[in-house]
């Protein structure tokens, strides 16, 4: 993870399977196959045409020296090929480099869309372990290095080694006696750019080190500046500072006089090799029968094949740099995505006057949702007669006497002589012979309980089990059951202790507690951010691990304790709870809440920008438009988590008739430090490390005198 700094910062890293990571990078590039041929083409014409320009000198200058131009016209028709050949080269390496250029910005274009699209599919845990500024860093720094090599440095580090074959060959070609000085000089060269090169990376990364304490120690002094103020700290500040500044400039001298001194000394070393092969070469034209043309074009060469082997230098560090952060973008992208098997989904339906459902083909919004439910599932809907106060049920069929024994009919089968009777758990069939209990029996889910055994799951609202379909379908009515339910964050340390609670269509249930006792935790639970270790929880009689983690969310509405807005007009704002939301629909869901008298006085109203998550507004501002943002998806169950937190009593006064009228209707899960809030709940809960101590009512729980009764009477403070 590179620490705060300049982009750059990873310029040494190394990738851990370059092979691998170069073969997936170029499919990005490889998905143009057109154009990417195109460019190697022209790559290899502007090689060729270079080294063809040097190498026309030759005749030219020999040419001048025999005297076989005549006048200015013959020389100018000799010069004319060389133009030609340097003016295709030159187009050659436009075309190749403005190509090259949208092919890399497409394929890293690509590379941040799959990689924002494998964000959105990884579970919550994730974020949890890696912070914004890793994450945001993969888009920045990793995909800008990508961009970089795949725009410039493939193409150079190709360029240069065919350049350096090219050039090599035709100085042996030329003379290959000269050649020997050039090897000796080019072996001195390499073996010094690769030790100050090594020297280079180890003070390069300490700097990068440096650089990282300096900016967050700089970060860190400005966000706590009012707390070194306070506690006069000034002095001790600047003197931690000042030592984290010269541990950098120490670090960043040692970098930079290494990647300095590079340069100049293989730049002396060429020049001392030039001097020798002129020198030598001079003698072997003057004595030995050197053509000028050949002695003057070699000792160009000379001074021009170092000049790819720096490229390539350059290049490396820059494609291993590439390579490291691609290696990082494809570690998130290769991340195993939010696992979600759950095969119910949330339907519109339309419920007529009979009350019988159906599912809503016709596009609206009735405000009837309901479940659909594969009939192939392991919850299957039947009918069942309530004995006792507890819940304690029987499964009802139909059954035909056949001989001594009774055969239980399948739904859709119909007989005339078919009985009534309940189904023991051993399958079993008892006929019925009072049937008055048939007129008020109950549908219930029926599959096996956290422990395996096989249980029944009341249904609330209408239900749909038509003969011949291949799905239920059942009201959606929000009833959230918790049945002794252990979770854990990091496996051995648990959090949650066999917590059991329910909470009816309608009710509003509160968690109370000291901070870190489990209650964000326990709603986290309810939507499948996280999956619990033990025990069940139900949704409408249904196990939330069966139902689609889309459908689950969409039936739940959330205000959090830290609230979030986007770049926007505060309509858009409020809008983001149910995209599909009229202005009319928005503008009264503030007004339920009691965020329209603000907003309305705002400079431009509902058009009012918001920007940089809200902070031209006030905390309480912000958490009243989150609570309507809420309130305009009207889900049927809603989790409040400290939602009158950051505003005023006076403000919470108002803001609570709306949360009443909000509330109304709907089971509602509430968290809150502030017991007055939660006083004229059904059930409050109370939990400490991660177990419930009490549930009852604020009149019951008050007449216990226990720890609900320590905590609404001050003997104990929440926190």
């Amino acid at each position: 993870m590179p620490g705060p700094g300049p982009r750059g910062n990873n310029k040494f890293a190394k990738p851990k399977d370059a092979k691998k990571t170069i073969f997936r990078l170029l499919g990005y590039l490889s998905r143009s196959k057109l154009p990417l041929v195109f460019v190697a083409l022209l790559l290899l014409t502007s090689v060729l045409t270079n080294l063809g320009g040097s190498y026309y000198m030759r005749p030219l200058i020999n040419n001048l020296v025999d005297g076989t131009f005549q006048s200015g016209a013959d020389l100018l028709k000799a010069l004319i090929p060389l133009g030609c050949i340097y003016l295709v080269g030159a187009t050659a390496s436009y075309l190749q480099s403005v190509t090259m250029a949208r092919l890399a910005e497409k394929g890293t274009n690509r590379l941040r869309k799959e990689l924002f699209d494998a964000l959105q599919t990884l579970p919550i845990s994730y974020y949890d372990g890696h912070t914004h500024g890793e994450l945001m860093s993969r888009f920045t720094n990793d995909a800008d290095n990508v961009s970089m090599a795949l725009r410039d440095s493939i193409v150079s580090l190709f360029s240069s080694a065919i350049m350096f074959v090219g050039l090599v060959c035709i100085m042996i070609y030329t003379n290959a006696f000269l050649f020997l000085i050039t090897v000796v000089i080019l072996a001195l060269t390499f073996l010094v750019i690769r030790f100050m090169g090594s020297r280079s990376q180890k003070y390069h990364r300490e700097q990068q080190a440096a650089l990282g304490k300096v900016n967050g120690n700089i970060q860190e002094m400005i966000e706590g500046l009012k707390v070194v103020k306070a506690f006069t700290h000034e002095e001790e500040a600047k003197a931690n500072f000042t030592r984290l500044n010269e541990d950098y400039r120490q670090a960043a001298t040692a970098a930079q006089f290494y990647s300095s001194a590079v340069m100049p000394i293989a730049g002396n070393l060429n020049h001392i090799g030039y001097a020798f092969t002129a020198m030598i070469g001079g003698l072997l034209a003057i004595f030995g029968g050197f053509d000028l043309g050949g002695f003057t074009i070699y000792l160009n060469y000379t001074k021009q094949v170092s000049q790819p082997l720096n490229q390539i230098s350059q290049q490396i560090n820059t494609i291993l740099s590439a390579l490291a952060g691609a290696e990082r973008i494809f570690e998130v992208m290769d991340t195993p995505p939010e696992v979600d098997e759950g095969a119910v989904t949330l339907v519109p339906a339309h419920k007529d006057q009979n009350g019988a459902l159906s599912v809503n083909t016709e596009g609206g919004r009735e405000g009837v949702w309901a479940w659909k439910t594969p009939k192939s599932g392991a919850a299957k809907l039947v009918p069942i007669l309530v004995q006792d106060e507890e819940g304690s049920a029987l499964e009802l069929a139909q059954a035909v006497q056949e001989g001594d024994s009774w055969r239980v009919l399948d739904p859709g089968e119909l007989w005339d002589d078919s009985r009534w009777g309940t189904l023991g758990e051993d399958g079993g069939f008892t006929p019925m012979e009072d049937l008055s209990h048939l007129s008020g029996h109950r549908w219930a889910w029926k599959y096996p309980d956290h422990e395996g055994k096989m249980g029944f799951h009341l249904v609330r609202g209408a239900i749909r089990n038509i003969p011949g379909e291949d799905y239920y379908l059942t009201e959606l009515k929000g009833a959230v059951r918790f049945n002794h339910v252990d979770f854990s964050y990091v496996p051995g340390k648990r959090i949650l202790h066999d917590v059991s609670v329910y909470a009816n269509p309608g009710q509003k249930i509160a968690f109370v507690g000291s901070t870190g006792a489990g209650k964000t935790t326990i709603t986290n639970l309810i939507n499948r951010f996280y999956e619990i270790e033990g025990g069940m929880i139900t949704f409408d009689g249904l196990n939330v691990g069966d139902i689609a983690k889309d459908s689950l969310r969409q039936a739940l509405g959330a205000v959090l304790q830290d609230t979030h807005l986007f770049t926007g007009t505060v309509m858009e704002n409020i809008r983001y709870g149910r995209l599909d939301a009229t202005d009319e629909e928005c503008i009264q869901a503030a007004k339920t809440v009691g965020a329209h008298s603000f907003i309305r006085r705002l400079p431009d109203g509902y058009n009012t920008m918001v920007t940089g998550d809200g902070s031209n507004f006030s905390q309480g501002q912000r958490q009243l438009l989150a609570i309507a943002r809420a309130a305009v998806a009207d889900p049927p169950v809603m989790i409040l988590d400290e939602a009158t937190s950051s505003i005023d009593t006076r403000t919470e006064a108002l803001v609570q008739q709306g949360m009443d009228a909000l509330m109304e209707g709907r089971t509602v899960f509430v968290i809150a430090h502030r017991l007055s809030t939660v006083r004229n709940s059904d059930c409050i809960v109370v939990i400490e490390q991660g177990r419930i101590q009490e549930k009852g009512s604020h009149a019951h729980l008050l007449e216990e005198q226990g720890r609900y009764y320590q905590l609404y009477t001050g003997q104990f403070q929440l926190e």
